[in-house]
């Protein structure tokens, strides 16, 4: 029976999402219909991008680019508005050079913090995990808590921006079931050399299925600031993500996703493990935990330098521009960072068995609550030398820091410290044919001691006739997360002891500009990994294997207008490990791009998302962890997606209609023949999204 409060549930929940699309929809064509008019009567003209320069800050610090990078981001070849251009530029903590925007419309991954070679447990911000082998590469201490990670701002992906104007970049994406996300960033230069940044991110879904619910709030401030005679540089970074997802266990009953009974065509009423009894509202003014995980960590960085060098300065007839070449520069970088990690649920006794068969339970309380609070203060001291004070992308630099820990379990209260030092060389030649990149750290004394990392890159552009190529090393010696470890309360099952783990790789890529092609290929060797096995098992390899991934980026001219993107990865592993991933994953996309009215630039079509049949990891709820299991395998027919994106100068939309693989004629029509992601996770049917993207000057 489906009682009074869930039928009344599911009316509202219809009502105010068909209102809310009914809006969008209006809203949508009014302001697309007056951007028409006003690009006509301004007559400027604006030049379609790909990619400028648009990379990762793995990237960044090695100097990798690709052949667009002449190409914009929010400069125009005409420009009859002069009050709304804007030149803004950004870069990352630790690297020199500035890139610009990426304004292209032809891959909405871009715009997302889920990129295409993730998964996710049926609703967009519920625990995710990539599909091409990514094993834990940074030393010292880790609280083990990472099927969140793409949804939290980092210090890593922070930009540091400098702009001529007070900018604005909003988003606004609404989808399904009132699924509603919305990403905001403003900077301004207070003066020509101090700059800060506001970034706002959202995610707010209720989801298809029971108990889904996600609700994260990200906030990130940051500011760099430069004296007036170079000398002195000062950068500081705020951050704040409180993510929380509802859990429910999986699907009891896998069977009933295509049932001849009417009540499951709204998956709201499938059976859960978890939650099945608890009233889960869907309303997004409601973000109360019933059953599932909070994760909130706050960190805060301040770095201070102080060059020595040559000053200069060009005069003209009203100002002074001081100028300064380093030689030496001195750096300081204190940080804190505070993490807790929390699963609640308020009343387990709905979901009894699950929790004595997979957690061995013996009895059920009335409240499951397990957590684990960490604060984190870090002291770095390094000294930077500049060969070339000209070329600030050629340094030495060597430096040690002081690393001290509070962890409380709940068990008890833990202490600790590391002392790790630091070296790196880097030179990117001033005719940009080579950019070489040498790191290496080593934690001497502490907790972790005898960690290491060493990091070797290597770049050359092979000119335009040909492309660019990069070859790197890595290897880590690193302690097991401490999640794993038996200081945590989470209903864990320990082993005696945990080796170092160990990971090397070797990685290679190669851009070929008349093909526009991108090979990759990454191997790797693994000792002594780490993982969880049925639900709560700590397991740890007793054998070294090796696993290679081959890679290929292309895009095919099929017409005029035609474009077919290619991405395709085969992986495979060597040797007895536990590790089960697919060994083809590929996606395409065919799409029509052009640009049928002076502002009006288009790219539609379809996207397909395939990988093949393979025993996919479980997820465990209470652990937040995916785990290895060997009993049950996914077959998934190909994700299809239409989509239809556009953008008229500053303005750009995203429509999308996931999942269209799903539709089935058995017992009556619909979008029931869901894709499982993973053992009891379906995916969900048809989901509408629409975006809308949109750049401004204040």
């Amino acid at each position: 029976m489906i009682g009074t409060k869930k039928t009344i549930l599911i009316k509202r929940r219809w009502t105010y999402s068909f209102l809310m699309l009914v809006f969008f929809q209006f809203a949508f064509v009014f302001v697309t219909i007056a951007q028409v008019r006003t690009a006509t009567r301004s007559g400027g003209s604006s030049r379609s991008s790909n990619s400028s320069r648009s990379s990762s800050r793995s990237q960044e610090r090695s100097g990798q680019t690709t052949n667009n990078s002449q190409n914009d981001s929010l400069k125009f070849e005409k420009r009859n508005f002069a009050d709304d251009s804007v030149d803004v530029r950004f870069r990352y903590l630790d690297t020199a050079r500035y890139s610009v925007f990426d304004s292209s419309i032809n891959d909405y991954f871009k715009r997302v913090p889920l990129k295409s070679e993730y998964i996710f447990l049926g609703n967009n911000g519920n625990a995710t995990r990539p599909l091409l082998f990514s094993p834990m590469r940074s030393p010292g201490w880790d609280h083990g808590f990472h099927a969140f990670d793409p949804y939290r701002f980092t210090i890593e992906d922070t930009k540091f921006m400098n702009t001529t104007k007070p900018y604005t970049q909003l988003g606004f994406m609404v989808a399904s079931k009132a699924e509603q996300n919305l990403d905001l960033i403003h900077t301004q230069n207070i003066s020509p050399d101090w700059n800060f940044v506001v970034n706002y991110r959202l995610i707010n879904a209720p989801g298809i299925f029971n108990s889904q619910n996600t609700n994260h709030n990200n906030i990130r401030f940051n500011s760099d600031f430069t004296s007036k005679k170079k000398r002195y540089h000062a950068y500081l970074i705020v951050i704040s993500n409180a993510l929380q997802s509802s859990e429910n266990g999986g699907l009891k009953y896998d069977s009933l996703i295509l049932s001849e009974n009417d009540t499951y065509n709204d998956r709201y009423n499938l059976p859960t493990n978890l939650a099945s009894d608890v009233f889960v509202t869907r309303n997004f003014f409601n973000v109360k935990l019933k059953t599932g995980n909070r994760y909130v960590d706050r960190q805060l960085l301040f770095r201070q330098q102080y060059d020595l060098g040559k000053k200069d300065s060009i005069k003209t007839d009203s100002t002074v521009a001081y100028l300064f070449f380093p030689r030496l520069r001195f750096e300081h970088t204190v940080s804190n960072q505070s993490y807790s990690f929390k699963f609640y649920d308020e009343l387990a006794s709905s979901g009894a068995a699950f929790y004595k068969s997979n957690y061995d339970f013996t009895t059920v309380p009335r409240t499951v609550n397990y957590s684990q609070k960490t604060s984190v203060l870090k002291n770095d001291f390094s000294i930077i030398q500049f060969p070339d004070p000209r070329n600030p992308l050629q340094f030495f630099k060597a430096g040690a820091a002081y690393s001290s820990y509070s962890v409380d379990t709940g068990r008890l209260n833990n202490s600790f410290y590391n002392i790790v030092t630091h070296g790196e060389y880097r030179n990117r030649t001033k005719n940009k044919k080579w950019d070489m990149l040498l790191y290496g750290e080593l934690f001497p004394a502490g907790r972790d001691a005898g960690n290491y990392m060493v990091l070797a890159k290597l770049q050359t552009n092979l000119g335009k006739k040909i492309g660019l190529f990069e070859l790197g090393f890595q290897n880590i010696n690193r302690t097991p997360s401490y999640l794993y470890t038996d200081s945590s309360l989470f209903p864990i099952k320990f082993k005696s002891s945990l080796n170092i783990e160990n990971v090397s790789n070797i990685n290679a890529f190669l851009y070929l500009n008349p093909l526009k092609t991108k090979l990759t290929f990454d191997y790797y060797l693994v000792s002594n990994y780490t993982y969880i096995d049925d639900y709560n098992k700590v397991q740890q390899a007793d054998a070294i294997f090796n696993f290679i991934r081959l890679g290929v980026n292309k895009v095919f001219k099929l017409s005029k207008h035609w474009n077919w993107y290619l991405d395709v990865y085969l992986q495979s592993v060597a040797g007895n490990a536990p590790i089960h991933l697919p060994w083809l994953y590929t996606r395409n996309r065919i799409a029509y791009e052009g640009n049928p009215y002076r502002n009006l630039f288009l790219s539609t079509g379809l996207e397909l998302r395939y990988m093949n049949s393979y025993l996919a990891d479980g997820y465990s709820p209470v652990l937040g962890q995916f785990f290895y299991q060997s009993g049950k395998k996914i077959s998934m027919l190909p994700d299809a997606t239409f989509f239809l994106n556009f953008r008229i100068r500053s303005f750009t939309t995203f429509l999308r209609f996931e999942n269209l693989n799903s539709a089935t004629t058995q017992y009556g029509f619909g979008f029931k023949n869901n894709n499982f992601i993973a053992p009891s996770y379906p995916m969900p049917g048809l989901v509408f999204r629409a975006g809308i993207f949109w750049n401004f000057v204040n």
